[in-house]
């Protein structure tokens, strides 16, 4: 099992920048791949980045191209979200994900969520 925290979320205005963490401890070595999703109210959970934890091949949905980018510190266990450019439409409960190669996300590890607003 791999357990999973998130730290860094908060209140912004348009246009400002945060930083989330995810901090991953237990069977670490087993993780192939680690992600962020975001669920806003009254939306279903989305996609928004995720990284090969040993290659450290990047993916992003493309409605954060360009404004956010996703980093792992591996001696850390540690994957990282720097989010720029905010616009009140990336307000969401944004939580990460850690998954084991061929195993889809919701089969995977998840953490409990940080909230992230952002204010017009």
């Amino acid at each position: 099992q791999v357990q999973l925290v998130e730290s860094g979320g908060g209140l912004v205005q348009a246009g400002g920048s945060l930083r989330l963490s995810c901090a991953a401890s237990g069977r670490t070595f087993s993780i192939y791949t680690m992600g962020w999703f975001r669920q806003a109210p009254g939306k279903e959970r989305e996609f928004v980045a995720s990284i090969i934890w040993s290659g450290g091949s990047t993916y992003y949905a493309d409605s954060v191209k360009g404004r956010f980018t996703i980093s792992r510190d591996n001696a850390k266990n540690t994957m990282y979200l720097q989010m720029n450019s905010l616009k009140p439409e990336d307000t969401a409960v944004y939580s990460c994900a850690a998954a084991r190669n061929g195993i889809p996300w919701s089969s995977g590890s998840w953490g409990q969520g940080t909230r992230v607003t952002v204010s017009s």
